[in-house]
């Protein structure tokens, strides 16, 4: 419950300037207001008033825009899923070929969100977004041209930059648009929509994929683009940009080449063998860039890699579980649809039905949540959420021996989707409430890029598990969906892959859940309620507070 006067979580008090946050002058200089002194609440967050009623009728036109823009994107990423047998039967592409067509999207997809989220803080968040709209349907509308495999796997990678510049901000625009005793609940409606574009994705690349061709999986995204950009134009209000500061490029290249070098290693090893010269290669080129990325990000002033903003307690342990939530969780529609299309031998319209209880599940937990959000806490939420998702991958686990019917499969997969819906609807809505409003753009894009490398890893951990089993000659037969056409004895070793990797994920979603679980905020007496106590207390906080430009300082709490 949001105190009169105070930041959207009970913190330190905050007054709204033309829909941005900004922390209170000080009475006199030197000096800051008490921390137990009452402070006039904002017509506009003040329920019942003309104001407050205006604000929540534009509040949710901004979802409507952010929606559309998270259903544009995952679309698009949940339609390969389902139909990347095709498209790797058209190149004849082999299984290195194939994870990155995949993986080429999450990498870059991972390495910029950082980067847009601030430059979003520095040249204006509606035109950064409204950017991305542009760039991810020119890239949509190329990649269909493709006429090579290596062609497509570069378009996507431009589909992932105007992605990057969509999801670093969205975020930020719905927490910004939303009174505060109302974010919950746009919160969940607004990760609801992915709940949609996860049930409508397997089913259109299906659909597609079977009677239009791979190709129009691109060009769907073209009128959908076109269409986001226009409301989006229309509805969004200009911001000032913030104030002009350097952007870390150079921690933005190491992380980049990091993440390249460790997804190189994953895919390789996952293709040809952990012997491997290149996946060696790979692992030895990551572990030397990591102590590189430290002391570049000690060096600069404005690091992308900022983890002075996540030194509380609750933030680093909601944002682990963030990251092992989405570890355990972004595969599981491709590797369910790999299970009935590759060792089932079904085709891309079935396979899309059979996942169907995963978005089914994300679609009903997520708005629920939302609206429990308002009786519930975040925490109880995301801890909650977690427990179903671990739920959902034990019963899948035992699910892979045959003659399992399917109904056992469904529940486990509906599971897992509740699971998933309810967590992201708590995590995003407690971190979110707890950053300091003047970097909302920075650090929501950081929390994003903690996500984004779980998607990215559990993409290329979950297909290097898989296929680990499988002989090195038969790999490339699981991507293509052909499989089960080889022999019993192949898809007994595929198998046997599956319940390695479903054991892998169960694991990861369990140590999620312990994260969850310690990322409860506390309350302090004798000073404003939050995780850290006063100020005074968490000197490494403080620090990350006094590094930041005086307009912009706000202290976290999420009590």
């Amino acid at each position: 419950m949001n105190r009169p006067g105070r930041g959207r979580a009970g913190g330190t008090p905050y007054v709204r300037l033309g829909g941005m946050v900004s922390a209170p002058q000080d009475p006199r200089p030197g000096t800051r207001t008490a921390p137990n002194e009452p402070s006039p609440q904002s017509p506009r967050d003040t329920p019942g008033s003309p104001e407050y009623a205006a604000r929540l009728r534009h509040a949710w036109l901004v979802c409507s825009v952010t929606g559309l823009g998270l259903v544009l994107i995952g679309v698009a990423g949940n339609t390969l899923n389902v139909a990347l047998p095709e498209v790797v039967r058209h190149f004849h592409a082999d299984a290195f070929a194939a994870g990155w067509v995949l993986l080429a999207f999450m990498l870059v997809n991972t390495a910029s969100l950082v980067f847009f989220g601030r430059v979003a803080d520095l040249l204006g968040r509606r035109e950064v977004y409204l950017a991305g709209f542009a760039l991810f349907t020119a890239g949509s509308l190329l990649a269909g041209l493709s006429p090579g495999v290596w062609f497509l796997i570069a378009m996507r990678a431009v589909q992932a930059v105007g992605a990057s510049m969509i999801l670093a901000n969205g975020t930020v625009i719905i927490t910004d648009a939303f009174p505060p005793d109302r974010l919950s609940q746009g919160m969940g409606v607004y990760i609801g929509t992915l709940s949609v574009a996860q049930l409508a994705g397997p089913t259109l690349g299906g659909l597609v994929a079977e009677t239009a061709g791979w190709r129009w999986i691109f060009w769907m995204n073209v009128p959908a683009g076109l269409l986001a950009l226009v409301w989006g134009a229309f509805v969004l209000r200009r911001v000032a940009p913030g104030p002009r500061e350097p952007v870390d490029a150079a921690g933005n290249l190491v992380m980049f080449a990091l993440l390249s070098a460790a997804l190189v290693a994953l895919s390789e090893a996952g293709s040809r063998g952990l012997s491997s010269p290149v996946a060696l290669t790979g692992a030895v080129v990551a572990a030397a860039l990591v102590p590189v990325l430290v002391a570049v990000e000690r060096r600069a002033a404005r690091p992308v890699l900022d983890v002075r903003l996540f030194g509380e307690r609750m933030l680093a342990f909601a944002n682990a579980a963030s990251f092992c939530n989405a570890l355990a969780r972004a595969s599981l529609i491709l590797l369910a649809a790999l299970h009935f299309r590759a060792a089932m031998g079904v085709g891309p319209v079935t396979a899309a039905l059979a996942v169907l209880p995963v978005p089914v599940g994300m679609a009903v937990a997520s708005p629920l949540a939302g609206a429990l959000g308002r009786r519930i806490s975040p925490h109880a939420l995301s801890v909650g959420g977690a427990l179903l998702s671990s739920a959902g991958l034990a019963v899948l686990m035992p699910s892979t021996a045959p003659g399992t019917p399917y109904w056992i499969v469904g529940t486990g997969l509906f599971l897992c989707g509740c699971g998933s819906g309810t967590f992201l609807t708590g995590n995003t809505t407690q971190v979110m409430a707890a950053l300091p409003a003047g970097n909302l753009g920075l650090v929501n894009g950081f929390r994003l890029m903690i996500m984004n490398v779980g998607i990215v890893l559990s993409v290329a951990l979950t297909l290097s598990v898989l296929t680990a089993p499988v002989s090195a000659e038969l790999r490339d037969r699981v991507y293509a969906g052909t499989l089960s056409r080889v022999s019993p004895a192949a898809v007994e070793q595929l198998m046997t892959g599956f319940r390695n990797t479903y054991a892998v994920l169960l694991g990861v979603a369990l140590c999620g859940a312990v994260c969850a679980l310690l990322a409860r905020p506390r309350r302090h007496d004798g000073g404003p309620p939050g995780p850290s106590g006063p100020p005074a207390a968490q000197p490494s906080s403080r620090a990350a507070m006094d590094s930041m430009p005086d307009s912009s300082r706000s202290t976290p709490n999420v009590s």
